[in-house]
């Protein structure tokens, strides 16, 4: 196929090209080089890709590691690696494209956008469930996640199914932040509703082609399967493939190179060989804070973006983790820095390794003394409590007794009775 032959070609004089362009310093990262080579070993990571671009220009892109260990394929900067949650402001971009389009208003319903499957309100008006607030994750839906395994029997459910079943609010619109996946499910779903095109498709057609991003695709597009890390477990055994009933928030892959260039483009690089898709305004608004998170002073969600604070910069950002995948996207705008950390397994190092290589590119003097954790997004699987952080798990005494009510399903409420004994136990 064409675009398969040219995507091999491009990879290929690509490399060859950054070998020898005069963006490249990657001996200034070897003692970065050095720990990951280290970190693959002692915590039996399978591989780690990683990309840093700096003023439109990439400064180092590389792999360490094995793609696919079984089949020894070594990883490299052109390696597609699942994203997870850095899908979002993939899929957040293709969604301004529409806006832009004047097809989506973010600021009216989301049901405006939707087809059969419609959310619903337990609490609030679900018209103030608008576009922007399913964006920013303070429409009032849960958090959401569902994971179908190639080897086992269940399918994704359609989406207007997943929407019908769990679109439900469960806050009001606009009350508080709460990190949805489906949200991000509703978004796709708006996508190929509003562009009459499959989600996938016309992220294709509208994003990745338009911005020169050959090797990013929503799931496995064909002909790159030769490209993809393999997904490995805590066991170091490779995964069985597994998709979501939330694909724009979970689904799309890249490789660092490619990903490193997305961000370029929301640092407003205008690469030569990348189309407008978006205005300069439009990528401002993405990245403007609509939504405190409460995670940290500063840190907020805007359109697909999260932004917080590291070494006394603001960070645009958003953060992947699932099983077999650890992901993080940095950009710093005041350096015009995009820095890119890929891993095929989960492991806790994307955000010291950003943190690094922000620490070796910005100069000491601009960076402020306290440093903070790694910007993001919260991660499906994260935030478990650590054993020496463990409360009490006896109930306050104005919990104990006879609760009586009744809970929402989509086929609908269901009255219920919950004890709650002074022993802790709670039976339902």
């Amino acid at each position: 196929m064409p675009v398969a032959r040219w995507s091999f070609l491009s990879i290929v004089f690509g490399t060859t090209l950054l070998a020898v362009g005069p963006a490249t310093r990657a001996d200034e990262f070897e003692a970065i080089r050095d720990k990951i080579r280290q970190a693959l070993v002692r915590q039996n990571i399978p591989s780690i890709a990683v990309a840093v671009a700096r003023d439109g220009q990439i400064l180092w892109e590389e792999g360490f590691g094995w793609a696919d260990r079984e089949r020894r394929r070594p990883a490299t900067e052109h390696t597609m690696y699942s994203l997870a949650s850095i899908s979002k402001p993939i899929t957040a971009t293709g969604l301004m494209v529409l806006k832009e389009q004047g097809k989506v208003d973010l600021d009216k319903p989301a049901n405006d956008y939707l087809g059969a499957g419609q959310l619903r309100a337990c609490l609030g008006d679900v018209n103030q469930a608008t576009v922007r607030r399913v964006a920013n994750h303070t429409a009032g839906l849960a958090m959401h996640y569902q994971f179908f395994y190639r080897d086992e029997a269940a399918r994704p459910p359609t989406r207007d199914e997943s929407i019908r079943r769990y679109g439900l609010l469960i806050t009001e619109p606009g009350e508080r932040y709460q990190y949805a996946n489906l949200g991000y499910g509703v978004l796709d779903e708006i996508i190929a509703h509003v562009s009459g095109q499959s989600y996938a498709d016309f992220m294709r057609e509208k994003v990745f082609v338009p911005l020169g991003l050959t090797h990013m695709s929503v799931d496995i597009g064909p002909g790159l399967e030769e490209y993809v890390a393999i997904r490995y477990g805590g066991d170091g055994l490779p995964l069985a493939h597994y998709d979501f009933d939330h694909p724009g928030a979970s689904a799309v892959y890249s490789s660092a190179h490619e990903l490193v260039r997305f961000g370029m483009f929301h640092l407003k690089a205008h690469l030569p060989d990348q189309a407008p898709i978006l205005t300069d305004a439009t990528i401002d608004e993405m990245h403007a804070v609509t939504a405190s998170t409460g995670e940290r002073d500063g840190s907020g969600y805007g359109v697909g973006w999260g932004t917080s604070k590291m070494r006394g910069q603001t960070v645009i950002s958003h953060s992947g983790g699932m099983p077999g995948v650890s992901t993080l996207l940095s950009l710093v705008p005041e350096q015009r820095l995009a820095i890119v950390v890929l891993v095929n397994s989960r492991a806790n190092l994307v955000g010291s390794l950003t943190e690094q290589i922000l620490k070796q590119v910005v100069p000491e003097e601009k960076q402020s003394e306290q440093a903070t954790t790694a910007p993001g997004a919260p991660q499906v699987g994260g935030g478990a409590a650590r054993a020496d952080e463990a409360q009490d798990a006896s109930p306050a005494a104005t919990l104990e007794g006879l609760w009586e009510g009744k809970l929402a399903t989509y086929e609908g409420d269901v009255p219920v009775k919950l004890w709650v004994l002074e022993s802790g136990e709670m039976h339902l």
